[in-house]
C-alpha cells in the first residue's frame, strides 16, 4: 500500500507540475508559434501545392515538421525552414 501511495504521490505531482509550467511555455513561445504558421503558409503555398521540376520534391521530414507545427509544436521550424531553403524560397520574417 505505502508503494501505490508514493506512486500516486509521483503521479500527483507531476500533473501539477505540468499544469504550471505549460501555460507559461506557451506564453514564451507565443512568437515561435506564430513563425511556425508563417512558415507552413508559406510552405503550404509554394512547395506543398505542386512540385515543379525547379523545385525539390518534399521531404517527409518538412511534411512532419508542418504536422508539429499545426499542432502547436515549434520543434518543426528548422525542417520546414530547411525546405524552403531547398526551394529556394525566403523565409518569413521571425518577428
Amino acid at each position: 500500500m505505502t508503494k501505490t501511495i508514493k506512486t500516486m504521490n509521483v503521479t500527483v505531482a507531476t500533473i501539477l507540475a505540468a499544469a504550471i509550467l505549460v501555460p507559461s511555455m506557451a506564453q514564451a513561445n507565443s512568437g515561435d508559434v506564430a513563425y511556425c504558421n508563417a512558415l507552413v503558409q508559406k510552405y503550404e503555398r509554394h512547395v506543398a501545392i505542386g512540385s515543379s521540376k525547379s523545385q525539390p520534391p518534399q521531404s517527409l521530414e518538412a511534411k512532419a515538421g508542418v504536422e508539429r507545427c499545426k499542432a502547436g509544436d515549434t520543434s518543426g521550424i528548422s525542417a520546414i525552414e530547411k525546405a524552403l531553403q531547398n526551394a529556394r524560397i525566403t523565409l518569413p520574417s521571425r518577428g
